[in-house]
């Protein structure tokens, strides 16, 4: 794998550091985070969907 030691993932956020600055990351970081959260709480509300709409077919039999 690419990231087995130690030293990988230093190099790394280093690498990512420079790239991206260090006044942008956070802000980076931030966007993910709300990102993450926004496809997360989709995909609950589709599970939940899905659950309602298997009862319904279910009862109606």
């Amino acid at each position: 794998m690419f990231l087995r030691e130690p030293s990988h993932i230093l190099i790394l956020l280093i690498v990512v550091l420079v790239l991206f600055g260090a006044k942008r990351l956070p802000d980076s970081a931030r966007s993910l985070g709300r990102s993450m959260r926004i496809f997360k709480s989709e995909i609950k509300e589709m599970n939940t969907d899905e659950k309602k709409i298997e009862d319904e077919s279910t009862t109606e039999k």
